[in-house]
This record gives structure tokens, C-alpha cells and sequence, in this order.
């Protein structure tokens, strides 16, 4: 089993490396999911992404908070299954606050310099997802997690 810090630093590399996660929304009880450019902030604490408020995806947050991202470093080659790192973020989401927003933006787009015209339009909704637990999954079966605390 890994220590807590080895963990860390798995999360915080494949995170740093990957522009794109996976995440999961419900309505309902059916599933959706959808590509969202994302950034991790430094403790962990909060995974940031972008969406305009007028998409599916804001609508299930803000009817339910629960979401689920995936991030992987998978290459699409038969070495994936024992290179491979997978990591399942659980949390609750919310759009970020007016007193907030200047601080996570700039975060945001410390990473994703190209979407500052989407970011920043009236119309587009910057989310913090307060993560709860990461699931990583490492050689195919090998499963870790980390409980994130407040």
C-alpha cells in the first residue's frame, strides 16, 4: 500500500498532465456524462472547470450537487493495462462565488490560457468541485484511495 504522500504525488502528476476529465452528472437517476477542460488546485481540494449555464451538465449540478470526474493518462495501447493510471474524483459541485471567482479564474486559465473568451462570457459559469474521496486505479485492479479532508 502506498503513503498517503506517494498517493499525493500520483494524483497531483496525472492531474497536472491531463487538460480533459470525464464527468458524471444524474437527472433523475440517469447517468450523463461530458468532457470538461479542467484544473486541480494545489491542495487538492477543488477540481475547477467551465461551462456555459444554459447546458445539460449545469442543470443536473445545480439540481444535484453529486458529480463524479474521471481523469486518465491512457495511451490507447495494450500497455495501458499495467502503465495506466485512472482517477475517479468524487465531490459536490456549485459555481463559484462573485468574492472567489477572480482567484479560481485565474487558476483556471493559468492552464487553459485558450478558453478565456468562453471562460470569462457572461453566459459561462465557473464550477468548483469540492472533492470528497479519489479512487485510483493503478495496473488495471490495483485500487487507492484518498479521503480529502475539509
Amino acid at each position: 500500500m502506498k503513503d498517503t504522500t506517494e498517493l499525493e504525488g500520483i494524483l497531483k502528476g496525472v492531474l497536472a498532465s491531463q487538460n480533459l476529465a470525464v464527468i458524471a452528472t444524474q437527472k433523475e437517476g440517469q447517468p450523463f456524462t461530458n468532457l470538461v477542460a479542467f484544473v486541480a488546485t494545489d491542495d487538492l481540494k477543488h477540481l475547477l472547470f467551465a461551462t456555459t449555464r444554459s447546458t445539460r451538465k449545469f442543470a443536473n449540478l445545480t439540481a444535484d450537487e453529486r458529480v463524479a470526474l474521471l481523469v486518465d493518462n491512457r495511451r490507447n495501447q495494450a500497455s495501458d493495462f499495467s502503465n495506466a493510471v485512472a482517477v475517479t474524483a468524487f465531490g459536490r459541485a456549485a459555481e463559484v462565488e462573485d468574492a472567489e471567482r477572480e482567484y479560481f479564474l485565474d487558476l483556471y486559465l493559468a492552464k487553459h490560457s485558450h478558453l478565456k473568451g468562453f471562460a470569462t462570457a457572461p453566459t459561462c459559469a465557473l464550477i468548483k468541485v469540492k472533492i470528497d474521496r479519489y479512487e485510483v486505479v493503478q495496473r488495471f485492479q490495483n485500487v487507492l484511495e484518498l479521503r480529502v479532508r475539509p
